[in-house]
């Protein structure tokens, strides 16, 4: 019989995964919550310590993801921090607003705006602005990638061995 604590850790890992496809859910922090949870729910037995641990390094790889794969991306593409940092606020405050779109539309223009006031060249700007939006799809796409691999190990090592 599963008890109350295995279906809250499954579905805390469920919630991982669903979390990192809807904007500012902490897909990764919901992961390693269920691991955890079940970690200590077993004694400290389940999952093993070499499983825990890559557990561990790929939640924290998701939460990398998460906070600085899209920033990451748009250095990589030119942009500056001072423009990276307003982006960010403008797009979070943008989805809260409008929603996914919002995020996507502010992140790109705001770079793309931030930039060419500070360069004056149109080419830079709409590369910088490019890569902070396809960054950050990009981290949803890794963070998802990743939270279902936890997923799908934590059922194997738990569940079937």
């Amino acid at each position: 019989m599963v008890d109350a604590i295995t279906i809250l850790a499954v579905a805390l890992l469920v919630g991982g995964v669903v979390g990192t496809l809807v904007p500012l859910v902490p897909g990764g922090l919901l992961s390693l919550s269920g691991i955890y949870l079940y970690w200590w729910h077993s004694g400290f037995a389940e999952p093993g310590t070499i499983t825990l641990a890559v557990l561990t390094l790929l939640g924290l790889l998701t939460l990398f993801a998460e906070f600085f794969a899209g920033s990451l991306a748009a250095r990589v593409g030119g942009a500056s921090w001072t423009t990276t940092t307003i982006a960010a606020v403008v797009a979070i405050t943008l989805l809260l607003v409008v929603g996914p779109l919002g995020l996507l539309v502010g992140l790109f223009g705001t770079v793309f705006l931030l930039e060419y006031f500070r360069r004056g060249d149109a080419a830079h700007s709409t590369r910088s602005a490019l890569f902070a939006t396809v960054g950050t799809l990009a981290s949803t796409a890794i963070q998802a990638l990743l939270t279902a691999t936890i997923l799908f190990v934590f059922v194997l090592a738990v569940f079937a061995f």
